[in-house]
């Protein structure tokens, strides 16, 4: 009862902010991302009644209080989906900085779901795999189907789960990560949203969004798609900042970043925008054309980056590739 799964990180292009249920994690509307790859997560898990407890290790650390809890949620959905109480060993590593604003969490639990429900011996397709990595995190659901993916908000599993959005852009995209790094709350972020006086104004412009975005994967339009996500991310950042705690995660060469982007877009005529999620990191999105003078434009920011392609779904790994 062991297995090995790895999963990309997801870029948020329609991201969702606050939960209307924080235990099942639902959020209030739809989101759609892109996975960034070669960035991963692999992580191992084995089934064994000769454990004394339940063991999480992430990057070497053994988890306690909230981050296990997190980790149990869905070690127990897939304990009750299997009708097993079998105590487990989780090991799991990144390929990428962590808790930069580059999506750690969601790569994170659809490695562990993937695997979970692999070792249990559970036959379920992605989409229902996608439901066990929800309850993590809600940006995990669509890490596990790959490529873009949208997550539908719901009350329920059958409802609230993440299919694969075909796209003609996925050859061609490239994103280069302007890592920022500070720390973050995410959760707190999340959890206060609502309290915003900009909330609801977010939930009525989001619905535009969300079928903007669809229709230009749809099509192919580069440039829809990504002037979407740029502007998805002012929204974002405005509901955020105006919250009761006043979370400001941008840094100065976030913004040097963002003007740079324009510039290039701009004066220069490059197809480029930026993006963010809740964190000071930037992804800066191109194509395949345009990415090396992009990426030499960013690092003169200052700044370290990464130069990534849109990656596929969550996989089982050979059992040669085991951390353990």
């Amino acid at each position: 009862m062991k297995a090995t799964a790895k999963a990309h990180p997801i870029q948020g292009l329609v991201k969702y902010h606050g939960m209307r249920d924080e235990e099942q994690r639902y959020p209030y509307h739809d989101s759609i991302s892109v996975c960034t790859a070669p960035s991963h997560t692999k992580t191992t898990v084995e089934f064994d009644d000769s454990l004394d407890s339940d063991t999480f290790v992430v990057e070497g650390e053994e988890l306690t209080g909230r981050k296990a809890d997190r980790v149990r949620t869905v070690v127990s959905r897939v304990r009750e989906l299997a009708g097993i109480d079998t105590r487990v060993r989780l090991e799991s590593e990144n390929s990428f900085p962590s808790n930069v604003g580059l999506g750690s969490s969601s790569s994170g639990f659809a490695a562990a779901a993937m695997a979970c429900a692999e070792a249990a011996g559970l036959d379920l397709s992605r989409p229902d795999i996608s439901t066990i990595a929800r309850l993590g995190s809600s940006s995990a659901a669509r890490a596990v189907t790959g490529g873009f993916s949208d997550l539908h908000m719901g009350l329920n599993d059958e409802d609230c789960r993440s299919e694969r959005l075909e796209s003609p852009l996925e050859d061609d995209v490239r994103i280069i990560a302007g890592l920022v790094p500070a720390y973050k709350e995410t959760e707190e972020a999340h959890r206060e949203a609502a309290d915003s006086h900009m909330f609801e104004a977010r939930l009525a412009h989001i619905h535009d969004q969300l079928v903007e975005m669809r229709d230009a994967l749809r099509e192919g339009d580069f440039d829809r798609v990504f002037e979407t996500a740029e502007h998805d991310s002012l929204s974002l950042a405005a509901t955020t900042m105006t919250g009761p705690a006043g979370w400001v995660y941008w840094k100065p060469e976030t913004i040097k970043i963002f003007n740079e982007v324009r510039r290039l877009r701009e004066k220069e005529d490059v197809p480029v925008y930026f993006s963010t999620d809740t964190g000071a990191s930037v992804y800066v999105n191109t194509t395949a054309e345009h990415e090396e003078y992009v990426e030499e434009v960013i690092a003169d920011c200052g700044v370290e980056t990464m130069r990534w392609k849109v990656g596929g779904p969550a996989e089982i790994l050979h059992e040669s590739e085991a951390l353990f």
